[in-house]
């Protein structure tokens, strides 16, 4: 199976995940997949290949030399995007690449065009992957899972490419924050680790935002709108009041590299009760704590105004900078850079404008930067994948396992 293949099957499972339903993982389709990928791997002859009842799915190269080299994990996750539809999913190719508008739904108007998403022009005479408009793709992590997968087939074809000891792990419920919940560290013996799970051809990160999750309440009362003065308690108009105090510039559409933000996510409700929920991002420690305490602040404030109660908040940390644990072994940075540049890529350290299960890993004890996937729209109808990054994605990860076998002679 070619590496478009291996992906074109992997984009036909639905496995968005569900913040809401409390379980591990949290839908029946990432369990259905991770099953479908047992299959494969044993198929192409991984070792040690299991699911546990979390959907955490694990397997190992072993090693073709008898010197001691340390184990590298390659990470990628199984679920989509609660966002967006990623149901009936139908992955299109466009080859060769003009530089023009490419029709996902003719009939419907829907294209993908350079002059909205200018990145398109660094693929001219490239093969793209899109969506036909009406569903995500699922590069988002498919991708990576492709990418890894067909590595560990080809070292296998080829025992003549020396490598030491390979751990894998593709993980559920990443998009909801949940993928490292039940990631068992110990049990995957890894050293270090990479994640498949970047944007574009050349990303390597190793710093991420610091990331909290908030969830507001607002209590109002509702009386005959002819008989309200007075006694009337909008809660619609409260969670705006309250909104509009937060920095307006300060939100996701407004901020690039190392600025962080607040997000309204959702704003729902009547007169009787509305609820708002936010996510709170900042690469910096001090200002990701300032951004916290300026919640609860203008919360106070409300309920100052209208009553106590009037507003109740939940607010929950998800995850944390990995850089700070990651500094201290920057070769493992270093090897994923040279390994780009042996495999031809340019490598583009850049912060991770979001969260991957590598910085919680990395807390956890397992040192895990990002690597490219090669997609890019993530999230959404407009999503696409050059092939030609995603074949790049393969060789790096070729590359990585070389170079450190050859490190250590």
């Amino acid at each position: 199976m070619t590496l478009v293949e291996r992906f074109f099957e992997y984009v036909s499972f639905d496995t968005q995940s569900d913040m809401d339903t409390g379980l591990t993982p949290s839908t029946p389709g990432q369990m259905f997949f991770a099953k479908y990928l047992v299959d494969e791997l044993k198929r192409i002859g991984m070792s040690e290949v299991k699911v546990d009842d979390n959907g955490y799915l694990t397997a190992t190269l072993p090693s073709n030399i008898s010197r001691r080299v340390p184990v590298v994990g390659f990470i990628a996750h199984m679920d989509t995007s609660p966002d967006f539809t990623g149901k009936h999913v139908k992955p299109k190719i466009v080859s060769n690449y003009d530089g023009g508008d490419i029709a996902l739904d003719e009939e419907e108007n829907i294209y993908l065009k350079p002059d909205e998403f200018p990145e398109l022009t660094k693929y001219l005479g490239q093969d793209i992957i899109t969506t036909d408009g009406h569903t995500l793709l699922g590069a988002d992590d498919k991708a990576g899972i492709a990418e890894i997968v067909t590595a560990m087939a080809y070292l296998i074809k080829n025992p003549e490419i020396e490598h030491g000891k390979i751990r894998i792990c593709f993980t559920p419920d990443e998009e909801i924050g949940q993928g490292a919940d039940h990631f068992d560290v110990e049990g995957f013996g890894a050293d270090f680790a990479y994640t498949l799970d970047g944007g574009e051809l050349g990303e390597l990160q190793f710093e991420n935002f610091n990331a909290a999750f908030v969830r507001l309440v607002v209590h109002g009362r509702n009386v005959h709108p002819g008989y309200a003065r007075g006694k009337m308690r909008n809660s619609m108009r409260i969670a705006h009041q309250l909104a509009s105090m937060l920095p307006r510039h300060e939100t996701p559409e407004h901020t690039e590299g190392y600025e962080g933000f607040y997000h309204l996510m959702s704003f729902n409700g009547d007169v009787e009760k509305t609820e708002l929920t936010y996510i709170i991002r900042d690469f910096d420690s001090d200002r990701f704590e300032k951004r916290k305490r300026e919640m609860h602040h203008l919360v106070n404030k409300v309920n100052a105004e209208f009553g106590p109660d009037t507003v109740e908040i939940v607010m929950n940390d998800q995850y944390y900078n990995m850089r700070t644990k990651i500094e201290p072994k920057m070769h493992i940075v270093d090897l994923a850079a040279e390994a780009m540049k042996r495999a031809g890529v340019t490598p583009l350290i850049l912060p991770i404008r979001g969260g991957t299960d590598g910085a919680r890993l990395s807390y956890m004890g397992l040192p895990t930067p990002n690597i490219f996937a090669g997609g890019h729209n993530f999230h959404g109808r407009f999503e696409f994948i050059p092939v030609q990054s995603m074949e790049k994605a393969v060789k790096v990860i070729l590359q990585i396992v070389q170079l450190l076998a050859a490190e250590y002679k």
